[in-house]
This record gives structure tokens, C-alpha cells and sequence, in this order.
């Protein structure tokens, strides 16, 4: 892959970012041949970093044939959903959080997130069925956003 596919990636998410923040900074790691594994793709990951230290991410990979430009723009848009959603932790991470609140010290566990995934929403049957936890959901409908608490199980790796 050309090191210019990243300029015009770049090129195309600030288009998208520019209009709604100055604060923008993005780094590129390019590589090529072996060092990518002879991968033949390319693709974005965006993160965004709150007023509050929160972090959410988003990111799109270039299907077959796909234009770095196209990439850009739809990377750019998923992290303004992403941050449009609120919460404290992206869609894509939602269940692993709630992985680590059910497998924490014997103590309550709360978190922010926005609209559940679909994905998510299993996730927490499977919690359910596995470790016998079930989450306290309290709508927020000032935030629109939803907290999920629970009683961690004291797991140890001994």
C-alpha cells in the first residue's frame, strides 16, 4: 500500500472533522511488505478524547477496491455517532467493560453507556446464563443514556 493512501485518508478525515473541532491531531503508522504481513488493505481508527479524559473510537477498513477518501469520510462519521451517542465507553467496547465489572472483587460496579448493540444486549443474556450476574439498568433520559451496575463475582486466577 502507498504511503499516500494515508495522506488522502487523513485529507478526507479532517474534511469531515475540521468543521467541528481546531483540537485535531492524527498521527499515521505506515507500513509495507512484510511488515504488514502482506496485508493488501488499508483502513482507519479514530479516537477522540473527551473534556472529561473519556475515550471513544471509531474506526473503518477498506473493503476491496475501496477508496482511501471513502474510508476517511465514513471513519470520521462513525466517531461523530460514536460521540453523538454519549456514554462513557464506545460501541464497540461495551461488552468487554461489562466483562470486567462481572469479573471484579466482590463490589459494585456501575458504567455509562450509550444505546445498546445488539451484540451487547446477547452479551448480557450470556453473562446471565454463565455467572448467574444480572445488571440493575437505570435509563437516564436526561443524558439518553443508560447505567448498568452490578455485583462483581470475586473471580481469581489463581
Amino acid at each position: 500500500v502507498s504511503p499516500q493512501i494515508a495522506t488522502r485518508l487523513i485529507d478526507a478525515v479532517r474534511q469531515q472533522l475540521n468543521p467541528l473541532t481546531e483540537d485535531l491531531f492524527i498521527y499515521t503508522d505506515h507500513y509495507r511488505g512484510g511488515e504488514s504481513g502482506q496485508s493488501p488493505g488499508f483502513g482507519v481508527s479514530l479516537v477522540a478524547e473527551t473534556t472529561t479524559g473519556q475515550l471513544l473510537g471509531a474506526e473503518y477498513m477498506a473493503a476491496a477496491g475501496g477508496l482511501p477518501e471513502e474510508v476517511g469520510r465514513v471513519a470520521g462519521r462513525l466517531l461523530c455517532d460514536e460521540i453523538t451517542k454519549g456514554g462513557c465507553v464506545d460501541t464497540t467496547a461495551q461488552t468487554l467493560v461489562l466483562l470486567f465489572m462481572v469479573l471484579c472483587p466482590e463490589d459494585v460496579s456501575r458504567v455509562r453507556l450509550s444505546k445498546l448493540s445488539q451484540y451487547c444486549v446477547q452479551f448480557l443474556r450470556q453473562l446471565r446464563d454463565f455467572f448467574g450476574i444480572t445488571f440493575k439498568i437505570t435509563p437516564d433520559p436526561e443524558t439518553r443514556t443508560i447505567v448498568l451496575s452490578c455485583l462483581g463475582t470475586g473471580f481469581l486466577n489463581l
